[in-house]
């Protein structure tokens, strides 16, 4: 993954030699907010934003989700970019429809000639400014859960004032473990730190595995945002993280609790549409040639997410 320094692509990775070995990720570089309020910049409107994502990353994976279930399909249109990341960093199969633009970095040029930072997905456009909105995946789930409810009439709402404290603390503590911890084993150039976030990430998949041997979903009998960020992350492990980033301890398959789990939400309607293993298994063993300098792409696992998962009898 390059980034762009003042408006200009350069094939740079990360710098693990400053931070002793670990991974350190960045804050995204664009964080304004669509409100459906009558002063808003980013009005909530249909048809105004484009979404680019990737079907291989988890964070743009969570958008995906959240336009499904949301009803946003019809209002919020998308460019999939294609599975493999190069020196050129995310690019298009096709020109995307917006400017014709092929590669990923040209349209934060787009919105910013000087821009300095990572080029990451998920990017929400704006076509009215003509300028990307945000590119921080957690925000962008918070306003297609709540802004574009007059467009669709989807009340469906996965952020519930009575559960926000509860929904943070779990976000508070998974991404750093779970979430952005298997980057952290993956991406470790040391094994002080890769042993420390593996350490951090299988002791965190073992207290979710006991909470969810009483409690169906995290906050309880709803789902809500905790369990989408999640997801995305247990969707990929066996298949990617097991053995490209050595989380190589248990699979997910082995938890009986977070299998079930997985599962269940796997099996809601539309969540396997949004769910691309070819894209998954090509990114990650194909992009990132420092841990596989092949590019061989494994043909397994064979994942059991169809069968039944008997967590409706968890209160």
């Amino acid at each position: 993954m390059g980034k762009l320094v003042e408006g200009v692509w350069q094939d740079i990775w990360y710098d693990t030699k400053a931070s002793r070995g670990k991974f350190v990720r960045e804050d995204a570089g664009f964080r304004d907010w669509i409100q459906h309020q009558p002063n808003s910049r980013f009005q909530a409107e249909s048809g105004r934003y484009h979404l680019y994502v990737s079907l291989a990353c988890p964070w743009a994976h969570r958008t995906l989700i959240f336009r499904t279930l949301k009803g946003l399909e019809a209002h919020i249109d998308v460019t999939v970019v294609c599975p493999d990341m190069l020196s050129e960093g995310w690019q298009m199969g096709l020109p995307e429809p917006l400017f014709g633009h092929t590669r990923l970095h040209q349209i934060y040029t787009q919105a910013k000639p000087d821009y300095t930072g990572r080029v990451t997905v998920p990017v929400l456009w704006d076509k009215k400014h003509n300028t990307i909105v945000s590119n921080e995946s957690s925000e962008i789930i918070r306003m297609f859960n709540s802004e574009f409810n007059h467009l669709t009439d989807n009340h469906l709402d996965f952020y519930p004032e009575h559960l926000r404290g509860l929904i943070d603390e779990w976000n508070d503590y998974i991404y750093p473990n779970i979430n952005n911890g298997v980057y952290r084993c993956g991406f470790a150039t040391t094994q002080e730190a890769y042993e420390e976030a593996y350490d951090k990430l299988f002791e965190a998949l073992d207290k979710v595995e006991r909470h969810l041997a009483t409690h169906r979903y995290l906050a309880g009998r709803e789902i809500t945002e905790a369990d989408w960020r999640l997801f995305t992350t247990l969707v990929r492990f066996d298949a990617v993280y097991v053995g490209h980033f050595k989380c190589n301890k248990q699979r997910i398959a082995d938890y009986p609790h977070l299998q079930g789990y997985l599962k269940d939400l796997y099996q809601i309607e539309g969540i396997k549409q949004t769910t691309d293993f070819y894209h998954i298994k090509r990114h990650y063993y194909f992009s990132h040639t420092g841990i596989n300098p092949t590019q061989v792409v494994p043909k397994g696992p064979d994942l059991d997410l169809e069968s039944p998962h008997q967590r409706a009898q968890i209160s």
